[in-house]
């Protein structure tokens, strides 16, 4: 049996993983979303604007038997894939089209997964799929992009298996101020992203192999 400790940030003292919720629109859509990190959960307790404390839930996910597929193991454009499955990264006609056949190429089948590992979509990242699907960034600097900042890996328990495995350490509830972490948060998105603008207008983005040029035949 093997077992690893995750932390889930909640505005919510009280909270029930329940199998079948969650939003499609979240970065690999319906499920419980974790993280390895504490200090990251208890940033994520308080990223929303309304000056409210929250919490962070601790839980036991025992991985035993758990089929669990680990975007970092694989190239950045599946990552890239789940995503446009879920979110809208342009509003574009253009994306639209061109979304299609990028999940239709890099799209993984998650069907069969019981969580899914990954990076977090958060403001920073995304802002490198927006830029990505507007031919801005070279693929070659997509890894290096995604290493700045420290935003965090997240952990979403998708099957009924995972939530089945999945118990909350009631003597682990930790209660997060609001204006401590929220600065946290915001200091680690704005510096993430400068970083992350800094490398994007550096002469290490060639702008040559970009998001159009995968359908070129």
């Amino acid at each position: 049996m093997k077992k690893i400790i995750l932390y889930h940030g909640s505005p919510n003292e009280v909270i029930v993983p329940q199998y079948g919720l969650g939003e499609d629109r979240h970065d690999y859509g319906k499920g419980f979303y974790l993280t390895e990190s504490i200090e990251l959960a208890k940033e994520w307790a308080v990223c929303r604007p309304d000056e409210t404390n929250g919490w962070v839930h601790q839980y036991e996910l025992d991985i035993t038997n758990l089929k669990i597929l680990d975007f970092q193991e694989h190239n950045v454009l599946h990552w890239l894939a789940e995503l446009m499955k879920h979110r809208d990264a342009d509003k574009s006609r253009r994306y639209k089209i061109l979304s299609a056949k990028f999940i239709e190429e890099y799209g993984l089948d998650t069907s069969e997964y019981d969580v899914i590992k990954g990076w977090r979509a958060n403001a920073s990242y995304f802002y490198i799929a927006k830029e990505f699907v507007r031919d801005n960034i070279d693929i070659d600097i997509l890894e290096e992009l995604l290493s700045l900042g420290g935003l965090g890996i997240q952990y979403c328990i998708k099957s009924e298996l995972a939530f089945s495995k999945l118990n909350e350490i009631k003597d682990g509830l930790c209660p997060v101020g609001y204006t401590e972490f929220n600065e946290k948060y915001n200091e680690r998105d704005v510096e993430a992203r400068n970083q992350m603008r800094n490398l994007i207008n550096s002469d290490a983005n060639k702008v040559t192999h970009v998001f159009s040029t995968l359908f070129e035949r």
